[in-house]
């Protein structure tokens, strides 16, 4: 039960991300999904609404910029694919986990804060759910 909330949670994060982050209502037909979008500061931003991704952040994952941007680009267009193939086969991966599509772009230039925190997303997920996102495994 806790585990489940924990990962509602956290998809509501996807959800809720940002004052402009825009999700299509959900009908028979459609999946829901993720899309970044600008904030008033003219920025993207990512908001995970589970403190245990802010403990994550501050005691395990490194400093911002220990990698490039274009790292960081890299691996979340890699991560964001193992993650929307995962979502496509509700049957093989967990639905609970997986339940949202996330429309990242990686042409479009997010910024390092938000690159950084996706990354670290997907470090999180790996770190509290023991799963792997490197090369689809």
């Amino acid at each position: 039960m806790i585990m489940k909330f924990s990962i509602l949670a956290i998809l509501t994060t996807f959800l809720l991300v940002g004052c402009q982050t825009q999700i299509p209502a959900p009908t028979e037909n459609t999946d829901q999904s993720l899309t970044f979008d600008k904030n008033e500061e003219d920025e993207y931003d990512l908001v995970v609404f589970d403190a245990e991704y802010d403990v994550f952040l501050m005691t395990i994952a490194r400093p911002e910029n220990f990698y490039s941007e274009n790292y960081y680009k890299m691996k979340n267009d890699q991560y964001v694919n193992v993650w929307n193939s995962r979502h496509s086969q509700p049957l093989r991966f967990d639905p609970d986990l997986y339940a949202v599509q996330i429309n990242y772009d990686p042409k479009i230039n997010y910024g390092l804060k938000l690159e950084y925190k996706l990354y670290n997303f997907f470090k999180f997920i790996e770190w509290k759910y023991k799963v792997n996102l490197d090369f689809g495994g």
